[in-house]
């Protein structure tokens, strides 16, 4: 019998060069196959959500500004019907223009763009540019006691730093 099952053995390994593989492998090998196909759709719909979203990103920069666009048109065209009206008379040329200053101001403010109040507050190189300093008897040391050009702030990003002078006694 041991010539038997050493025949048996010896066919089976025959078998196993004939094929090349057992069943068991068959079924390794088509599982990782379906692995493989599964990893490249995965990665095909990553790479399309990768392109969606550069894609809108791009559309996003490019168009931001178009609300705040649309509402400093109107502004602009009463600074043209200003400019039309032309006339002699000079108080109501600076009415106009403080409407339109108001209008403007209003726009911005909407979009979140406000002015900084400076004068009074501790120096911060973070929100004021320094242009001088001087003696000041109502403020302390590294008090902002001047303001020269108002800074803005877009919510809370510094837009242009307000250039300040800054006490120093």
């Amino acid at each position: 019998m041991t010539e038997k099952k050493q025949r048996q053995a010896d066919d089976a390994q025959a078998e196993e060069k004939d094929f090349g593989q057992q069943p068991d492998e068959q079924s390794e090998n088509g599982q990782a196959e379906e692995y493989i196909q599964l990893l490249q759709r995965v990665q095909a719909d990553f790479d399309n959500f990768r392109r969606r979203t550069s894609q809108e990103r791009a559309d996003w920069s490019k168009y931001c500004s178009q609300r705040l666009a649309t509402s400093l048109l109107p502004i602009l065209d009463n600074f043209e019907r200003a400019l039309e009206a032309g006339g002699d008379d000079l108080s109501s040329f600076k009415e106009g223009i403080e409407l339109i200053y108001r209008q403007l101001k209003d726009a911005l403010e909407k979009d979140g763009v406000k002015p900084m109040e400076v004068v009074g507050a501790e120096f911060d190189p973070n929100y004021h540019e320094a242009v001088m300093q001087g003696p000041s008897d109502e403020y302390p040391d590294n008090t902002v006691i001047q303001e020269f050009q108002k800074g803005y702030m877009l919510e809370d990003r510094v837009l242009r730093p307000a250039m300040v002078k800054v006490a120093k006694n």
